[in-house]
């Protein structure tokens, strides 16, 4: 369930995404509120990763409606969803400029809102990337890099935080230390919608799950079904 008196931060209704004319998203509906992590659920290409990058204007084609605190983003271009909905995302492919350092990463992203985290914040977050601040981006490991993906967002304002894939290939280690920030971030009261394949990361940290298959919301489970409804769940994500 969302945090108690949590307010609707994000509401979504039938939204329709295309990619020139492949039509993925089908009439997708879900409720996000303040300070709530959930996480999208689903096999490959079933349109997860879509719902963010929808969400954004990130896609060919959009219809429907994407509202966060009242307002309607669905015509919007995606530099002023960014500010509006106070947004940050994290692409799967992390997107970290390779031939500049870790410092310069973090101060280069613009500031969508006030409030954002100072560099000594990142790092007493992120410890791993203070030890390697003046290493460029592409010296860092995989995890190193996944973790300034992040650290780099909460540099700019952003409240609402869509994560794609982030533990894709990390090692145990590394997924212990993502774990941690997810809950520290929770814990300063930032939104995140999680698109994540390894459930049993996913799993601890989510208030709610939404299964999507073909493009449409077809299951949705809070922290405390999960046991009851494994099952079920077992048969959505199974391939």
């Amino acid at each position: 369930m969302p945090p108690e008196n949590a307010r609707e931060l994000l509401k979504i209704e039938n939204l329709h995404a295309w990619y020139g004319e492949s039509h993925i998203l089908h009439g997708l509906d879900l409720t996000v509120h303040e300070g709530e992590v959930i996480t999208l659920l689903g096999r490959n290409g079933s349109g997860r990763s879509t719902t963010l990058k929808a969400i954004l204007g990130l896609v060919g084609k959009r219809t429907g409606s994407i509202r966060v605190n009242g307002t309607e983003l669905i015509n919007l271009p995606t530099h002023q969803i960014a500010r509006v909905g106070k947004l940050g995302y994290c692409p799967e492919e992390r997107g970290i400029y390779a031939s500049l350092n870790v410092d310069e990463n973090l101060v280069l992203p613009p500031v969508i809102a006030e409030g954002g985290l100072s560099v000594d914040e990142i790092y007493q977050m992120f410890p791993n990337l203070e030890e390697r601040r003046k290493s460029q981006g592409s010296k860092l490991s995989g995890g190193e890099q996944q973790m300034l993906a992040i650290a780099r967002i909460l540099r700019t304002g952003a409240t609402l935080l869509l994560l794609d894939e982030i533990t894709e290939g990390l090692a145990p280690v590394i997924l212990k230390a993502l774990d941690d920030v997810i809950r520290k971030l929770r814990a300063k009261g930032f939104t995140i919608i999680l698109v994540e394949q390894n459930f049993r990361f996913a799993a601890p940290l989510a208030d709610r799950h939404y299964v999507i298959e073909h493009g449409r919301v077809v299951e949705q489970i809070a922290a405390e079904e999960l046991e009851a409804k494994q099952d079920q769940l077992n048969r959505h994500l199974s391939v």
